[in-house]
């Protein structure tokens, strides 16, 4: 019988490189820049890796379809690299792999490399692609921004918030991702923006102004992992383990029916409830201590909070105004800058999200860092639109607590 990974798989190391627009460099070198930290921080050599996985999301564009560019870029030792692609969710999925096999046995040490070369395509958005022939004649008009619009009118109909209370909750959101960046030196943007700045600024799908969307960015981010006996024999103390990691991806009910009102993220919920059953979390507003989310979008974000049940539904608005997801809240989200900010190189995402709780539960985050060290610490990544997607949860916290 399954009994879950809690506790059963300990991060020996992380690394994130800076994100931003790094004209000066290519996805390898970004790679070893995440890499380089990862292993200082381990205090292994790269010899003692026995597998990899690396998450790409635009392959063509980035790095290409193998995991033969991160073997040679980081000098691996022959082990497997396999390379994996689930839109945003990407870094999620890649550690998905590397804990998975260092729970099941498979090897005692595995890495979860992230990427993305994003700004090198000349392009303000996410590079167009096909998936397909068949594919292609589907929402042939759509954009990323569009979707996540119609996420926020379907929120704001079915809870009866109105545009301006709904404007100010989502601005607010904006205005604390670009506070919490001002104090990340690895942030993307780093520049405090005010609340009237953000309603007022150019629309880009009502009711998304351009500060209601994150931007794209190249970067990288890794993490090694290892068993809990394992890290002890090499000295590691204060350990920070995996509570739960939990995968959740639309089978087609939300677009095939008429159950669904398109006002939050069925998977999130789905993702949400097996991950705190996996980590013994009943009351998640009450246990969580930090939490990193895909705000891919400001309304994204302001929905995460009810679909991961720390606010109740139709509440969260009222939440985001009150100042509870603020970096001095009862529960910060976002302290690093989030996608929002920090920015979203879409293969590193999610593993950057881990990155900064993992610094938190150790007391290593610096200016950003919580004086009480939380229990726990989420992140939830999220890939494609509203109403087809990948969510996934990850719960990290101290070893045995």
């Amino acid at each position: 019988m399954a009994t879950g990974i809690k506790d059963k798989v300990a991060i020996l190391g992380m690394g994130c490189a800076r994100f931003g627009e790094r004209w000066d460099t290519d996805g390898e070198s970004l790679m070893v820049e995440a890499f380089r930290e990862a292993l200082a921080d381990a205090n292994i050599e790269s010899s003692a890796i026995q597998a990899a996985w690396l998450g790409v999301s635009y392959d063509s564009i980035s790095i290409g379809p193998s995991g033969v560019p991160a073997s040679v870029a980081l000098r691996l030792d022959n082990v497997p690299v396999t390379k994996v692609e689930n839109y945003c969710a990407t870094g999620s999925e890649a550690l998905r792999g590397a804990v998975y096999a260092v729970a099941s046995g498979a090897c005692d040490v595995a890495l979860a490399m992230g990427v993305e070369k994003l700004k090198d395509t000349g392009y303000g958005g996410l590079p167009v692609r096909s998936r397909g022939t068949r594919a292609d004649l589907m929402n042939v008009l759509g954009s990323a921004p569009g979707a996540f619009a119609q996420l926020a009118a379907a929120y704001s109909g079915k809870h009866g918030v109105s545009g301006v209370e709904l404007k100010r909750a989502i601005g607010h959101v904006s205005v604390k991702s670009h506070a919490n960046g001002v104090k990340n030196p690895k942030a993307h943007l780093r520049k405090a923006v005010d609340i009237e700045t953000v309603i007022h600024a150019p629309m880009i799908a009502e009711p998304l102004g351009l500060f209601d969307c994150c931007g794209v960015s190249d970067g990288a981010a890794c993490a090694i992992v290892t068993t809990p006996e394992i890290a002890r024999g090499l000295g590691k103390r204060d350990l920070v383990t995996i509570k739960a990691l939990s995968l959740a991806v639309s089978n087609g009910w939300e677009g095939q029916g008429s159950q669904w009102d398109g006002s939050y993220f069925h998977t999130t919920r789905i993702a949400a409830r097996r991950a705190y059953h996996e980590a013994g979390i009943d009351k998640p507003r009450n246990q969580l201590g930090l939490m990193e989310v895909h705000d891919c979008f400001s309304i994204t974000e302001l929905v995460t909070m009810e679909d991961l049940f720390v606010s109740d539904e139709g509440a969260g608005w009222r939440d985001v105004l009150d100042g509870f997801f603020d970096a001095d809240g009862e529960l910060p989200c976002q302290i690093d800058g989030g996608l929002k900010c920090f920015g979203h190189p879409i293969g590193a995402s999610g593993l950057r999200m881990v990155y900064e709780n993992y610094l938190q539960l150790l007391g290593r985050a610096g200016e950003r860092q919580r004086k009480t060290i939380p229990q726990y610490a989420l992140s939830h990544n999220l890939g494609g639109f509203p109403s087809q997607n990948v969510a996934a949860v990850v719960i990290v916290g101290r070893y045995g607590k």
